[in-house]
């Protein structure tokens, strides 16, 4: 991961003027119809801090981490939250969120955690809560420009659910890359904490 890490680092700048605008409203209905108002939300791995400012102008109480110092530094700006830095390998909360948000973060997980970071998550959720992930559609684990990535598809999504007693699959569906000069297909998974 310190690769990727050190890659974000390098190239935050670059990373946060490519995603900071993106329109992301058509991923955020689905998460957000789950969510008590004023709920708390953690937006693990948060990158520009995008969508820990959405979420803070819809009115929900925000937490944010990335494991880049850098994309911290600059979610802090964007958003006026207090971003901590810190990985979803360490994620140790109990029960504290409404619901957590993993828009393409996940991605980064060596394929064999995934299975304890959804517990992890799971650990973290309220009773009911729900967790929206994605990742490139795919079934590869690749290295992309000093990045690692863990890419899903359906069949590999069931099997690291179906590993769960206490997860509800709410939605999980196909989109394609938001920013305007991509074409990627992402997996989008929702889940709820039962």
């Amino acid at each position: 991961m310190n690769q990727t890490s050190d890659y974000y680092n390098k190239h935050a700048q670059n990373f946060f003027e490519n995603t900071y605008q993106v329109e992301m409203q058509s991923l955020y209905t689905p998460f957000l119809r789950y969510l008590p108002e004023h709920a708390s939300i953690l937006d693990l791995g948060c990158g520009s801090g995008r969508d820990s400012l959405a979420f803070k102008n819809f009115g929900h109480q925000v937490y944010a981490i990335d494991y880049s110092e850098e994309l911290v530094e600059k979610a802090c700006q964007l958003t006026g939250l207090p971003v901590q830095l810190g990985s979803f390998y360490d994620l140790s909360e109990q029960a504290k969120y409404d619901g957590i948000w993993a828009c393409a973060s996940l991605l980064h997980c060596e394929r064999d955690k995934l299975s304890d970071v959804l517990q992890r998550i799971l650990d973290a959720l309220k009773s009911n809560g729900v967790c929206y992930m994605s990742f490139k559609y795919g079934n590869q684990d690749r290295e992309k420009d000093g990045r690692s990535f863990t890419d899903l598809n359906e069949q590999q999504s069931d099997e690291l659910l179906n590993g769960f007693d206490g997860v509800l699959l709410l939605q999980q569906w196909i989109t394609t890359d938001k920013r305007p000069d991509r074409n990627e297909e992402w997996l989008n998974i929702l889940i709820k904490k039962r």
